[in-house]
């Protein structure tokens, strides 16, 4: 009987990679079906991830795939075990969009995260302030109270990050750190920034103004790579409504691409250090207290 609940985000990610290694060991779902003496729908829904397989399913199936890996085996018996688990972000006051859901699920599982941003800081280093002034600034968003969760959950996101033991490389262009609502907000934000950098896990660089043709060669993503591994599984863009999800490997490697033409171009870490310290030390100080 068809299960009747959302797949999610994990469960999506096994299943797709349950379906790569059949592909690849020439199988189809009859032979899988067979070897775990279910139905074809059912590896249908395992591979949609409408349903999650157990873990002693996928070993199963691993064996039949010929899949000897022993870290790709336990990274897919992990992702088995952790497919229905709850997140932080299920437990909101108000429900978190079940697209939102889906990417804080590929961010909490994330073990290294790369960001492109033109215009904004990535909402991972994001204070407070600087988040309230996105929100107030949404057409979309009317009341108090639509502002203060999405600042709430951003600063929750910002939190999980940075206990999570994840490494984050970002690269900003200059007007993101330069165009700010006021100058109050200017320098809190960039002051945390200075304190972020300190983060060993945290890798910041500005690309200066003047490189047009890199700031121009991608749009603004967040590439999310899993278990490890340097290459990414995972590019997200945000579109006016929704975010959109990358995961086949010919749509995330130009992105792979782009970022590491965007970190070569962009300034050292310490120049973007010297560079922010700058920008504060500008900041006028009847300005900042206006």
């Amino acid at each position: 009987m068809p299960s009747d609940r959302k797949p999610t985000m994990r469960g999506r990610r096994l299943g797709s990679a349950l379906r790569r290694y059949r592909l690849a060991a020439k199988l189809d779902q009859e032979h899988a079906a067979k070897a775990l003496g279910c139905s074809t729908a059912k590896i249908s829904r395992i591979e949609s991830g409408a349903n999650c397989a157990r873990v002693p399913e996928v070993r199963y199936l691993l064996d039949l795939y010929e899949v000897d890996d022993e870290t790709t085996r336990s990274q897919l018996e992990r992702l088995a075990r952790s497919a229905t688990k709850r997140g932080w972000w299920v437990n909101q006051p108000v429900p978190v969009p079940d697209k939102l859901g889906d990417y804080l699920a590929l961010e909490s599982d994330a073990t290294f995260i790369r960001t492109w941003q033109t215009a904004l800081v990535p909402g991972l280093l994001q204070t407070e302030p600087y988040t309230r002034a996105l929100a107030a600034a949404n057409p979309t968003l009317c009341e108090d109270a639509g502002i203060e969760r999405i600042v709430a959950i951003r600063q929750q996101r910002r939190q999980q990050f940075l206990g999570s033991g994840a490494r984050l490389a970002a690269v900003v262009w200059e007007p993101a750190l330069t165009s700010m609502p006021d100058p109050r907000t200017q320098r809190a934000q960039l002051l945390d920034l200075l304190l972020l950098q300190q983060q060993p896990l945290v890798s910041l660089q500005v690309l200066p103004l003047a490189e047009w043709s890199a700031a121009t060669s991608a749009p603004p993503f967040v590439m999310l790579s899993f278990d490890g591994e340097w290459a990414p599984s995972a590019v997200v863009q945000d579109t006016h409504q929704e975010s959109v999800v990358l995961e086949d490997d010919e749509l995330t490697t130009p992105y792979a691409l782009s970022f590491d033409a965007l970190r070569s171009a962009a300034l050292p870490t310490d120049q973007t250090r010297d560079f922010i310290q700058k920008l504060v030390s500008e900041i006028p100080e009847e300005e900042e207290s206006a």
